[in-house]
């Protein structure tokens, strides 16, 4: 099967920044997009940013200028770089990755979440 995990999150000062990750493996036979969603308590889970197969990004209007998502594809890993956090940014961070684990459709899967705490 196929399995997600995360890393990265913590405590951070307002105004500081953090680098999550989360790696793919298993069986996998191709990668699709790449993303970062979040869930504040009691909210329902929304999207940060996401990357496609070719690299292209799209971020909540709340991450931009702040947040970078990258890949690396040879490592089946994405990144997501937070700078300038606000305690806003409190939440707990999701990985999602969509793949193939043969040649039949795509499926999303997700990482286990990851807290991310900022202080004012």
């Amino acid at each position: 099967q196929v399995q997600l995990v995360e890393s990265g999150g913590g405590l951070v000062q307002a105004g500081g920044s953090l680098r999550l990750s989360c790696a793919a493996s298993g069986r996998i036979f191709s990668i699709n997009a790449m993303g970062w969603y979040r869930r504040v308590l009691g909210n329902q889970r929304e999207l940060v940013a996401v990357i496609s197969s070719g690299g292209n990004t799209n971020y909540a209007d709340s991450a931009k200028d702040r947040f970078t998502i990258s890949r690396d594809n040879a490592k089946n890993t994405v990144y997501l770089q937070m700078n300038s956090l606000k305690p806003e940014d409190t939440a707990v961070y999701y990985c999602n990755v969509r793949l193939r684990t043969g040649r039949g459709p795509e499926y999303d899967y997700w990482g286990q979440g990851t807290q991310v705490t900022v202080s004012s």
